[in-house]
């Protein structure tokens, strides 16, 4: 089977998993909306909304160190790392305390790996916090139909042998957007697609499905419920980040 086969060729609005996926989507439409909930592309959303520039970097390690002195950034730290120092990190509801940093790298092995690695077709972050205003945008641009496809991506999370976990959350984000579009003028959505749309509109509580499901309460047994919280702040959002220049910025 060919390349093509893969890329829900003719349809205006795609859906995919994880990094091969937006690998596949990316040459074949002319917009990719990154989703990870929990909680690169719920953290985009707060730092840009609060001004921050927000540059991705996959891996949170020393060539991060380097890359945030590079581009003159704040280096966001884990979770448990935070320190009155270095108050930036992966956490939404650490993001909210923390001063203001202008410029911020924001290391994630999903999502943010996902942005970083893309080239070559326009990237935002779509959240369920951001879900109506993103598919706004999309279709103010004409993007969302069979002749300016989009491609939405759930990122997903990773099991211990480094393999894709599709994940509930991300799901749910990815059809909140889908199904947003697909109100303000998106037309021939795939079947993965609908059926993503399908799951989000179907949730009877979103907020109580993300807060319990595996991601979820991992979070929230690690002491970091708040960060659930934030993420299913359903259209809390106005702002858009956009990929522009090699950092996240909100949309005109």
């Amino acid at each position: 089977m060919g390349r093509e086969d893969f890329s829900q060729a003719g349809y205006g609005v795609r859906f995919e998993w994880g990094t091969s996926g937006a690998k596949r989507l990316a040459p074949a439409v002319s917009c990719l909306v990154i989703v990870d909930v929990l909680s690169f592309t719920t953290s985009v959303s707060v730092a840009v909304e609060s001004g921050s520039r927000v540059f991705p970097y996959p891996w949170r390690d020393e060539s991060a160190t380097a890359f945030a002195r590079q581009m003159d950034a704040r280096l966001a730290v884990g979770r448990r790392a935070v320190t009155e120092a270095s108050p930036w990190s992966l956490s939404p509801a650490a993001l909210r305390r923390a001063p203001l940093a202008p410029r911020l790298v924001l290391p994630s092995p999903n999502g943010s790996a996902i942005a970083a690695s893309a080239s070559g077709v326009d990237v935002a972050a779509g959240s369920l916090r951001n879900a109506t205003a993103v598919a706004r945008w999309l279709a103010d641009r004409g993007h969302g139909t069979p002749e300016h496809p989009v491609g939405v991506i759930a990122s997903g999370e990773r099991w211990p042998d480094g393999t894709l976990r599709p994940a509930l959350e991300d799901l749910l984000g990815a059809g909140a957007v889908i199904s947003a579009l697909r109100e303000h003028g998106g037309s021939a959505l795939s079947p993965e697609a609908a059926t993503a749309a399908s799951a989000f509109v179907a949730a009877v509580d979103v907020g109580d499905a993300v807060a319990s499901c595996s991601s979820g309460r991992e979070l929230a047994d690690g002491g970091y419920a708040e960060d659930v919280a934030i993420a299913t702040e359903l259209d809390a959002s106005a702002v858009v980040p956009v990929l522009t220049h090699g950092a996240f910025v909100a949309a005109e």
